[in-house]
């Protein structure tokens, strides 16, 4: 097929991906739409380098060091000529019509700039439709059938060049909540997100360990600083305080076995992480709002607790 039918660059991340990202090339390579394939080594030391040689049909970007999988994206853009830009986990292995159907939602809702995808477990579960956003502000996968706040950027389609309008990937938040805060400013930009049935078996975790303390580490912190730049200013406030609060009082409750999450050290280093990115991200909500055609109190009317 001719260059020029060519819409999509995918993005993989991948960092010590040897075990599983053969899996995720081979369906690539099985796609019925054609596409640009452009994998982000992020400075893997197992073996991925070689792995990767033997496929001529990608593209590497190979980093000097790990930058997590926001960093990755935000390094692989510059990179993106393509009217779309794929994000796609190195564990993840896409349906033969995964891009055809992606491209067709994205291509026939001018309105949306992004478009979901459905994750599956091995065994045929469904993980994950899309983000929705809790009551208190985090970003949690949805499982059911109706509209979704966001995408999931285990695998899902977006608009180049809006990506580029509205600020890119938050490279300092390493990995988790790229995907909701990049939701965030498209909606606030007066994009939707289109949900779409493409679908990919995801194996969830091969690179990190959900629920462990690191987990938990960037999770708790990149919600903290995706509120401080997308939500209303009081929500923002109100639950950093609550964050702050839960800190404070934790010693007292006497736990006998807290789960990483309600370990005093570990939200200690949270919010030491979000004091010293704190003027970079209210920087960032001044952007954000100022580009903004959706108010963030309209955004989190429509969207919060559903």
């Amino acid at each position: 097929m001719a260059s020029d039918e060519v819409r999509t660059t995918v993005i993989v991340i991948t960092w010590r991906g040897r075990a599983h990202i053969d899996a995720c090339l081979a369906a690539l390579s099985a796609q019925s739409r054609p596409h640009r394939t452009l994998v982000v080594d992020n400075a893997s030391d197992d073996g991925t380098a070689p792995l990767l040689a033997a496929h001529p049909d990608v593209e590497v970007l190979r980093l000097p060091r790990n930058v997590g999988y926001a960093g990755g994206l935000a390094a692989a853009l510059p990179e993106v000529a393509t009217p779309f830009v794929a994000w796609l986990n190195d564990d993840a292995a896409p349906a033969p019509d995964w891009l055809e159907v992606v491209e067709g939602n994205l291509s026939r809702t001018p309105t949306a700039a992004a478009a979901t995808s459905v994750l599956l477990t091995p065994d045929g579960e469904v993980q994950s439709t899309g983000v929705r956003l809790t009551a208190d502000g985090h970003g949690a996968d949805a499982t059911g059938t109706g509209a979704v706040f966001g995408f999931c950027g285990g695998a899902a389609l977006l608009r180049t060049e809006v990506l580029r309008e509205v600020g890119g990937v938050p490279a300092e938040f390493f990995c988790y909540y790229e995907d909701t805060d990049t939701a965030w400013r498209l909606r606030l930009a007066g994009f939707d997100v289109v949900r779409t049935e493409a679908t990919s078996t995801h194996l969830h975790g091969a690179s990190t360990r959900p629920g462990s303390a690191l987990f938990h580490r960037w999770n708790e912190g990149n919600r903290l600083l995706t509120l401080l730049r997308c939500a209303p200013a009081g929500v923002a406030v109100r639950e950093l305080a609550r964050f702050a609060a839960i800190t404070v009082l934790l010693p007292w409750r006497k736990l006998p076995h807290p789960p990483p999450n309600l370990r005093a050290a570990l939200r200690l280093r949270v919010l030491v992480k979000v004091a010293l990115l704190l003027p970079a991200a209210l920087r960032a909500r001044w952007r954000i709002g100022r580009a903004a055609r959706v108010s963030r109190r309209e955004v989190w009317a429509a969207w919060a607790g559903r």
